[in-house]
């Protein structure tokens, strides 16, 4: 079961993700919210495997719960009636892994739930593009080194939302492995994190 926190401001949007998620059979919810400040005591309280965040709420938003968490944050899917480029990109700043609008079947979300629980990520392809190119834009360093033919394959299964593990047993490679073609393959495109990384190889037709 795959442990879940709900940080919402709507109180029927809450009650109906719970129910919807819980008659799943994989996803237990262990912790609701109605503002930033209760998602982030949640968070600290309940240590769920995901978090799904609203962007706008009380107190703190989305962006600000990151934020305030820091490294501290499970994985973390912003749900959110907004399709806006500047919204989904500060929430990647932030550290946000996944960004689906609410309007998503619900299959997509628990797709979405699980491909963050599993170390992946998962981003509605609606949002994308001005996304991916503001992301892109924003890398102060090019790549100045072709990606090898293998840390090509890790890419793309990046972008699928595959973990290292997940990558590694596909690849028939250690763990260990994978993680050093993903360190490879962030300091090639010149970002910091994989998020980051898939995006901005996305905007430079690099896979």
């Amino acid at each position: 079961m795959i442990r879940v926190v709900i940080a919402d401001d709507q109180s029927l949007v809450r009650e109906g993700i719970h129910r919807l998620l819980e008659l799943s059979g994989r996803v237990d919810v262990v912790g609701e919210a109605a503002d930033g400040e209760e998602a982030v005591a949640a968070v600290q309280r309940a240590r769920p495997d995901v978090l799904l965040l609203d962007i706008r709420m009380p107190r703190l938003d989305g962006v600000g719960v990151l934020r305030r968490l820091g490294t501290a944050a499970p994985p973390t899917l912003v749900l959110t009636t907004f399709d806006d480029p500047e919204i989904s990109y500060q929430a990647i700043l932030a550290g946000a892994r996944g960004y689906l609008l609410k309007s998503v079947r619900s299959a997509s979300l628990l797709e979405a739930i699980e491909a963050l629980a599993a170390g992946g990520t998962y981003f509605q392809p609606a949002f994308g593009e001005r996304a991916r190119q503001r992301i892109a834009s924003s890398s102060t360093q090019e790549s100045t080194e072709p990606l090898t033919e293998r840390e090509t394959e890790v890419l793309r299964l990046m972008a699928a939302g595959e973990s290292n593990r997940e990558i590694g047993t596909m690849l028939h490679m250690a763990e260990g492995t994978v993680k050093n073609h993903v360190s490879s393959i962030l300091g090639k495109i010149g970002v910091r994190d994989r998020t980051r990384a898939v995006l901005a190889a996305l905007e430079r037709g690099l896979i």
